[in-house]
């Protein structure tokens, strides 16, 4: 901030949260474009486009240009979280993508920890523009690869695509896959449906408007650390510039234990409730509500996290332990995070990528604005209580989670959302 004579901690965490303002318009456009054109074509386009606007990040010459390129970059960088989800949908059976979402999950959240952690030495090394230009290289190296290795994985473009194939082969005009014989109504009508579609579940749905909700707080949560680790290892226990990135460790070791410990447990813990619901064929059943009762573990965690890293930084106890409070906090994101994409892409079908695209703008609402507020949160009541505050607020989602895991099947039959 002082290259741009600005020295306003509130703008200085805009810069951070204007990436993730990004993520509240991009899925509005890129969820309901994958689901009318694939995802292959979504994935290619903006991870050009994200690139790009990386690189003018790395030659911006003011703030506000900054800023400007960080909030592109947002939009564009916010597909892979869009539509990862969805795409390991496609290609897993509901009883093996417990494994498979967790081994997806560790860009989107361990990303984001790593990232601080080369960001200091990188910053005390070259300056802050190398970040820019170390991650456009990095990102056009998996374009590249991406390019190589991707495949179209939705199932209505690739039985399109051959439905097409087929009609010019046998000169039938009449050849149409099953989705399409499902709508007849013109692109652009399908495209404006698959725009509103996002919005529509926030509004008509409950159970995506309430755990959206709690994610757009744990979000907040996450990134309001991100913005206020810095200041308070450097202000109170005197870290250095590049080694006070390390102190992100505690929530990237705790996310990594939630991963582990949810991809090795969800499939079993999903067949063995499944199990407990037979239908009448006697084969198990599985239910999109079966993939929640972690999220049980992850709201205690998450408090617990909070209130051991601010009542320890309060009292200036050693920085080994609020590090340790941060570990609860990781595991509690991914505890919370994990179970609510798997019920989303379970609960919603070919429409999941509507169903997470509306969940991550709801959640990078909570993203961006909420570490906002957290300097004059702690300015005013102090590491110790803005932290218990905080827990306090995230408490409320224990009541909520178990009611969608007990009534949730209940509450979608009776709510139906008209896709």
């Amino acid at each position: 901030m002082s290259e741009f004579s600005s020295s306003n901690s509130v703008l200085s965490s805009f810069v951070v949260s204007v990436f993730i303002l990004g993520y509240v318009f991009g899925p509005l456009i890129i969820g309901p474009c994958t689901e009318l054109y694939g995802r292959l074509y979504v994935y290619h386009i903006s991870h050009i486009l994200f690139i790009i606007f990386t690189i003018g990040c790395a030659y911006a010459p003011s703030l506000s240009t900054l800023i400007f390129f960080r909030f592109l970059a947002g939009v564009t960088g916010s597909t892979p979280i869009t539509v990862g989800g969805s795409s390991v949908a496609d290609m897993f059976v509901p009883l093996e993508r417990g494994r498979a979402m967790s081994v997806w999950s560790m860009g989107p959240l361990i990303g984001p920890v790593i990232g601080p952690i080369a960001g200091g030495f990188l910053t005390a090394a070259k300056g802050w523009r190398s970040i820019f230009w170390t991650l456009s290289i990095a990102m056009a190296s998996t374009t590249l690869l991406s390019f190589c290795v991707f495949r179209e994985s939705y199932a209505p473009t690739l039985l399109a695509r051959k439905a097409a194939r087929l009609r010019i082969s046998t000169s039938n005009p009449l050849l149409k896959s099953k989705y399409e014989l499902a709508t007849s109504v013109p692109r652009t009508t399908i495209l404006r449906r698959a725009i509103v579609r996002p919005m529509r579940m926030l509004l008509f749905s409950p159970i995506v408007l309430v755990l959206s909700a709690y994610m757009a707080l744990v979000y907040g949560y996450l990134y309001l650390l991100f913005t206020t680790l810095t200041d308070v290892f450097q202000t109170i226990y005197h870290f250095s510039t590049s080694l006070v990135g390390l102190t992100y460790l505690g929530l990237g070791i705790g996310m990594v234990g939630g991963i582990v410990a949810y991809g090795s447990l969800s499939d079993e813990m999903t067949l063995s409730l499944a199990s407990k619901a037979r239908g009448s064929d006697g084969l198990p059943k599985p239910k999109p509500e079966h993939r929640l009762p972690p999220i049980l573990v992850g709201s205690a965690s998450i408090p617990i996290g909070l209130l051991i890293y601010g009542w320890t930084t309060e009292q200036k106890v050693f920085w080994l332990v609020p590090i340790l409070g941060t570990v609860f906090v990781g595991l509690g994101l991914i505890l919370t995070f994990m179970p609510v994409m798997m019920y989303l892409v379970e609960a919603y079908g070919i429409y999941a990528a509507s169903a997470t695209a509306a969940n991550t703008v709801f959640r990078s609402l909570g993203g961006t604005f909420l570490p906002l507020a957290g300097k004059p949160l702690y300015d005013a009541l102090g590491q110790g209580w803005g932290n218990t505050l905080l827990a306090g607020l995230a408490l409320m989602g224990l009541p909520a989670s178990w009611a969608i895991i007990k009534y949730g099947e209940a509450i979608r039959l009776r709510w139906p959302v008209k896709l």
